[in-house]
């Protein structure tokens, strides 16, 4: 299976009919004071890189957002937006076939775009012509790379509004820009005691409250705003219900109605000045030469901005042999993200807003590619306990490993025998990868919302409309070319696309939609599972044994 390359992608999706081509729309905000410009093209007004807080740059470089003020003047929203500093990925040492590499980095998700410091904007999509009477829907896209890069610009919303204009649901389409890698996510007890941790989610949490301010004079309705992500961006659909314990609000009004979290929610992870965290500072210090400075964080602040790029780049990446054992990550501070996700989770600590949630079926074989070197049930072991786990106890780990069987025809990609095997310990690593990271930690948050809120309506989804491609089956971020994307037009693209209209619309995937009937997660704990050409209802419960090992350990499995 060839995926197209991101350029390709970006044809096809900007793609357009040229005879509804129109002239420069513009339009004027007040918070800042602004008239910004765009372009139109096939019924889809466009308006690309709108700043909504100062350049980061400087003395703001490792600080929180700060809102701009001043009046703008005219705002030139035409070229896409400039993608904020990346974290690059080394492929020089993979060992796995070059067609596979191949295959994967060609997914928009692991392409290198361009970035800098003055990053923080939003872009937006609306039907041509859609006046501040308007009041539509608001879909609001958050990337996904791992915490590490990705970009408003590789996420074009003209054909969401395209189709959302055929289907009679038209919307509005945000996408937003916030700082990815150690610009926005670099932890510490440096960090923690400056108040500037978690940097990433305030880049978005102000983007929200851009668009609360502003979204009405571009046909948006600031009331009606669904909030969606895939992979790092889910994790930061969760995060913003559960920001501030909860508090979604803004000048007296939730910022948004809903959430979609495509693979990815709660993510456990050891405070900002843990040890985890304290040892990617150290390691980021000591590359860029601050280590034995008075005030390392200033020292940091003032490097020149290759200098730093470099510096925070230095530590392992998410593809890499430490996979999902993540140097940047949203961590509790005490403040912003009070305390670690599950815990909030647990205790219903976050936003009661309808959400869809789901994962593809074979998560975790993306992030199984780059470890080789596991021959033997005890190379695994060492693995888990030394990258992911280290100070988890024998009796976590011991039934963790007993849920996942040293059994190829158990593990990942899921249903395909003893196929695929890239490495003895591939299926096995890509199975227990998977289900810790997405798989299994949405069915438990799942099962403590129903709990805590049970009259949050919720839906869920597997999908396997890859099933069968080699070594990776349906892997991670194959559903922004399926979903998002719908670059292989079929019943896949075609059903989601409709349940995802229908949901910002509505608040119910089913209301406006004629594809099959998608009951709540919380009716008898089912999912939608959805194929190429059809879909079917399923009950969640598969991996029951992984499942509750995960859930009784959970506490042991932080990152």
């Amino acid at each position: 299976m060839r995926y197209p390359t991101f350029f390709q992608l970006f044809t096809l999706i900007t793609a357009a009919p040229v005879l509804e081509k129109r002239g420069s729309p513009s339009v004027t905000i007040t918070f800042p004071h602004a008239t910004v410009v765009g372009t139109s093209l096939g019924g889809v007004d466009t308006f690309n890189g709108i700043p909504f807080a100062h350049s980061p740059t400087g003395d703001l470089r490792l600080r929180p957002p700060q809102p701009l003020t001043s009046p703008l003047g005219t705002v030139q929203a035409v070229l896409p937006a400039a993608a904020c500093p990346q974290m690059f990925f080394s492929t020089s040492a993979l060992n796995f076939p070059t067609d596979v590499l191949q295959d994967i980095l060609d997914l928009p998700l692991f392409q290198v775009v361009n970035g800098q410091e003055d990053c923080l904007t939003v872009s937006i999509n609306r039907p041509s012509g859609a006046t501040p009477s308007s009041k539509l829907p608001v879909l609001v896209y958050i990337f996904g790379g791992g915490f590490e890069l990705g970009s408003s610009a590789m996420y074009n919303g003209f054909g969401w509004v395209s189709d959302s204009i055929k289907d009679g649901l038209p919307i509005v389409f945000v996408a937003i820009n916030y700082r990815v890698g150690g610009f926005g996510f670099m932890p510490g007890k440096e960090i923690l005691a400056d108040g500037s941790s978690n940097l990433g989610l305030l880049d978005q949490r102000m983007a929200l409250e851009w668009i609360a301010d502003n979204i009405e004079a571009f046909g948006g309705d600031p009331s009606k705003v669904t909030i969606w992500g895939e992979s790092a961006g889910a994790i930061s659909v969760f995060n913003q219900m559960a920001l501030y314990n909860g508090d979604n609000t803004y000048k007296g009004s939730p910022l948004f109605r809903g959430g979609i979290m495509d693979s990815g929610s709660v993510i456990p992870a050891f405070s900002v000045d843990g040890t985890k965290g304290q040892a990617v500072f150290d390691a980021v210090s000591g590359s860029a030469g601050c280590s034995s400075a008075s005030d390392q964080l200033a020292c940091l602040r003032t490097l020149p901005y290759e200098q730093f790029l470099n510096a925070v780049n230095s530590v392992p990446g998410i593809l890499s042999y430490s996979s999902v054992a993540l140097s940047y990550l949203p961590r509790p501070d005490g403040v912003v993200l009070t305390k670690s996700p599950d815990l909030l989770a647990e205790s219903g600590t976050f936003a009661q807003v309808p959400f869809i949630i789901g994962d593809q079926e074979d998560e975790g074989t993306l992030f199984s590619l780059f470890q080789g070197n596991l021959s033997t049930a005890a190379d695994l072991e060492q693995y888990i306990e030394s990258v992911f786990f280290p100070t988890a106890s024998s009796d976590a780990l011991n039934a963790l490993y007993a849920a996942y069987p040293n059994d190829p025809t158990q593990g990942s990609p899921f249903g395909t025998g003893l196929a695929n095997i890239l490495y003895p310990q591939f299926k096995r690593l890509a199975a227990m990868l998977g289900d810790l990271t997405f798989t299994l930690t949405r069915r438990g948050f799942l099962t403590e919302s129903a709990a805590v809120h049970p009259n949050v309506p919720t839906w869920s989804y597997l999908s396997s409309y890859d099933y069968g491609t080699p070594i990776i089956g349906t892997t991670h971020a194959t559903d922004i070319l399926q979903v998002f994307d719908n670059i292989v037009p079929n019943y896949a693209g075609y059903s989601f696309r409709s349940y995802y209209l229908s949901f910002v619309n509505s608040l119910n995937p089913n209301t406006h939609s004629s594809y099959r009937n998608w009951p709540q997660w919380s009716e008898k704990q089912q999912l939608l599972q959805t194929y190429a050409s059809f879909s079917q209802i399923i009950p969640d419960n598969f991996r029951q044994k992984a499942y509750d090992t995960v859930t009784r350990y959970t506490k042991e499995f932080y990152i």
